[in-house]
């Protein structure tokens, strides 16, 4: 993929997704709420005085011989808003793809699968340098543009110790920029290692986790968690040089050490467990990509799953759920 010049890569992800995806994610999505539409609900008792006549649903009508009106549900159109993680510590990558491609790949992914009339894609590009906004629109054209805009974005590489910006935008940052923004009910995709501030108490929540949980009250929330194998175990290669790609600090590491790699390991995955729990704290979905793995199959067993819990929430009599991402077609 790194061989491939821009648009070879746009072409490469919209061939990928539309192949490995359609039929899967066919459909409109439901409304958030009932109202009116033309999208069959259900059908329940008529109300004399409340229900007009002209939604009799006379096939129910005389299976039962109770009068039934159809129930329906409103025609809404679907906005979905992206904050992605552009800092400098989703550059770092030692698979086929790096984290900011695999971000460009979940944010196209997320794009075409939400793609529809009417639908819009809006974004928030967290960078070294302060939020970019990309107000919501519809249209192949502007999805494209945010995508050229991801993959031409220039890298920073990491900084020189001291030279680290004073107080660059963190994830919390972004989030209240996404509530701000996000004044209607739709979904909202945040595509990020979710590495910022995390506490080394596992106990305490995250910077981020309040923000995320105020986005989930309104909206259905999806957490795109984007990692490389590299941070979660550390090869036997000697004497190496960490750089952290945020501050520019340096300390140089002896990998021959088996306990050095091991307790590298146990952190890594406390860490993981630790931003897990955030998220399932927050009710927000959690869709883990890593770089050294099939990122569309990764996101076809994140939908299976979804329709699973939605067929079962359905069974159980908590009704079919209202949400883009879990509804006929959702994104997630």
């Amino acid at each position: 993929m790194a061989d491939l010049a821009p648009g070879g890569r746009l072409r490469r992800l919209e061939l990928t997704v539309t192949r490995r995806l359609d039929g899967l994610l066919h459909g409109q999505h439901r409304g958030l709420l009932p109202g009116p539409g033309s999208e069959i609900a259900g059908s329940r008792e008529y109300r004399p005085g409340e229900d007009e006549v002209r939604r009799m649903d006379w096939a129910v009508t005389a299976r039962t011989t109770v009068p039934h009106v159809r129930e329906v549900d409103a025609d809404r159109e679907l906005t979905t808003w992206l904050l992605v993680d552009a800092s400098p510590s989703m550059e770092y990558g030692t698979a086929e793809l790096d984290k900011r491609e695999l971000t460009v790949a979940a944010v196209a992914a997320v794009g075409f699968l939400t793609a529809g009339s009417g639908n819009r894609l809006g974004a928030q590009l967290l960078a070294p340098d302060g939020l970019r906004r990309f107000p919501a629109r519809s249209g192949r054209t502007h999805l494209l543009g945010l995508l050229r805009t991801l993959l031409s974005a220039p890298r920073v590489g990491g900084y020189e110790p001291d030279t680290a910006p004073l107080a660059p935008p963190d994830l919390t940052d972004g989030l209240a920029a996404v509530g701000r923004v996000a004044t209607r009910r739709g979904l909202v995709v945040v595509v990020s290692d979710f590495l910022d501030g995390l506490p080394d108490d596992p106990a305490a929540p995250p910077p981020w986790e309040a923000p995320l949980r105020r986005l989930a009250v309104r909206h259905q929330v999806l957490a795109v968690q984007v990692t490389d194998p590299r941070e979660l175990e550390l090869p036997d290669v000697g004497l190496i040089t960490l750089v952290d790609p945020e501050t520019g600090r340096r300390r140089e590491v002896w990998t021959g050490d088996p306990r050095l790699r091991e307790r590298y390991a146990e952190a890594a995955a406390a860490q993981r467990d630790q931003i897990s729990q955030a998220l399932r704290r927050c009710g927000a979905g959690h869709l883990p990509l890593r770089t050294d793995r099939d990122w569309c199959a990764d996101i076809v067993r994140h939908v299976h799953a979804q329709r699973r819990l939605a067929l079962v929430s359905a069974a159980s009599g908590g009704g079919p759920a209202r949400g883009p991402g879990t509804a006929r077609g959702g994104a997630a």
